[in-house]
């Protein structure tokens, strides 16, 4: 790399661009945003009280199932503490009792540092993947890995940016001989002469002068950090994200952290990327995607190289969450495929749910609780959920009315929870958004 970085010249002008943009008037969109409501929008995490380490009545939009709640917050101490890899978990319980919205919590007290992969257990039916191959995707996709590595690196608030051009060696046309850019910090500045390969980094991370970028010493790659906060007064319509300019000289020592999956590693070696411009590069781009299986060949390679970054201390296991929903969907030789895959060293922790009772083995005669094999049973940590009473519904549905911003009176509360309780808590959301419809057109039509 050192023939892209040639040449350092420091640089006295600091001065920045003097071009300006036309005044800019503000306008107001025509098409009216909707904020989309999931069904669990409401719920914000488990609710749990930091003094006594127990679910709170009602919390973080979570209402009841109490012991449910507080289980998974032992589960959810487990895995910061890396002490639960390997094992599962079973939510039982009939439908319509929070047990995706359990899982859903249980990710939002993780953050967003542990990886969460929600999986619908019909999903592994494929014609073009084997199912063992979709779950252990699965699998490699919720086991993260956080890289740490100190580069050398060239950081500032980009001053100048002149591609500078040369003519063909055939005459008809003009190439880029080499990048001329100036970078700036609060100490000082320098100008850096560049490979012109590195210019097509630069555009399609769309650089421009005042954005704070930092370029690779070793391998030339840029990355684009945002826009510098000297400019956030200059337009009153700018989307970009604002961050300080950097302190100290241009060319540092940095510690980077970058997280990935072990699913991100197998793509990124299982499809090696050819030479730009190159034919076939070019058609296999151009050719549909299709699903393709990684080899275990290729799987155990990647976990070597792994094992070693840990052991040297450049990266840091992250196990996280595979939650599985509807698992007694899957048959007889998924189950026999996770008894392997939960006891291999690297595994994260399956959540699985169900809201049957017992029932038939897919694959199998015999009939097991929840429709999971016995051998599975012995491995999981059951959390039972309950059905709710009318007064939870209640609560829930003030919840959900309010998440939807649609208003309703006490009959119409004391309808709906009877309903609920009666039927089903789904049953009861879904008939309250119809009877809120029904009632503004029905006022839309008065008014008309």
């Amino acid at each position: 790399f050192q023939q892209k970085m040639d040449m350092e010249i420091d640089d006295p002008a600091t001065g920045t661009s003097s071009s300006r943009l036309a005044p800019m008037e503000e306008v107001k969109p025509t098409v009216k945003q909707i904020k989309r409501i999931a069904a669990h929008s409401h719920v914000k995490g488990l609710g749990i009280d930091p003094e006594t380490c127990e679910a709170l009545p009602e919390a973080a939009g979570f209402v009841g199932q109490i012991a449910a709640r507080t289980a998974a917050s032992i589960i959810v101490d487990m895995i910061r503490g890396k002490s639960m890899a390997g094992r599962a978990v079973l939510l039982a319980g009939p439908p319509a009792t929070g047990k995706t919205a359990i899982a859903l919590a249980m990710s939002h007290d993780l953050g967003d540092g542990v990886p969460f992969v929600p999986l619908v257990a019909s999903e592994v039916y494929s014609s073009e993947v084997k199912k063992t191959e979709v779950l252990m995707r699965s699998f490699r996709r919720a086991i993260g890995l956080r890289v740490k590595e100190t580069k050398d690196v060239y950081e500032g608030e980009v001053t100048e940016l002149s591609p500078v051009e040369t003519s063909d060696n055939s005459g008809l046309g003009k190439t880029i001989s080499h990048l001329l850019l100036s970078l700036k910090t609060a100490k000082g500045s320098k100008q850096l002469k560049l490979d012109p390969s590195i210019y097509d980094s630069v555009l399609k991370q769309r650089v421009e002068v005042g954005d704070v970028i930092y370029i690779e010493a070793n391998s030339g790659i840029v990355k684009r950090v945002g826009r510098c906060d000297v400019y956030a007064s200059e337009f009153d319509l700018e989307a970009d994200e604002f961050v300080p300019m950097p302190k100290g000289d241009v060319r540092k020592s940095k510690d980077i952290v970058q997280n990935v999956s072990l699913h991100d590693l197998d793509l990124a070696n299982a499809r090696p990327q050819g030479r730009q411009g190159d034919v076939t590069n070019i058609v296999s781009q151009l050719m549909a995607p299709k699903k393709t299986e990684v080899t275990d060949r290729l799987r155990s390679e990647i976990n070597k190289v792994v094992d070693e970054y840990i052991e040297s201390g450049v990266a840091e296991l992250m196990p996280g969450v595979l939650f599985i929903d509807e698992v007694h969907m899957l048959d007889v030789e998924c189950f026999t495929y996770l008894y392997r895959a939960l006891e291999s060293p690297m595994a994260p922790v399956v959540v699985f749910a169900t809201n049957r009772g017992k029932t038939t083995v897919r694959g199998l005669d015999d009939k097991s609780a929840h429709g999971i094999p016995p051998e599975m049973l012995d491995r999981l940590m059951i959390i039972p959920t309950m059905k709710y009473n009318e007064e939870d519904v209640r609560k829930i549905l003030i919840h959900r009315t309010e998440a939807e911003n649609v208003k309703f009176d006490e009959k119409a509360f004391d309808y709906l929870s009877r309903v609920g309780s009666e039927k089903s808590l789904r049953y009861a959301l879904h008939e309250s958004l119809k009877k809120a419809e029904e009632t503004q057109q029905r006022l839309a039509a008065k008014k008309a």
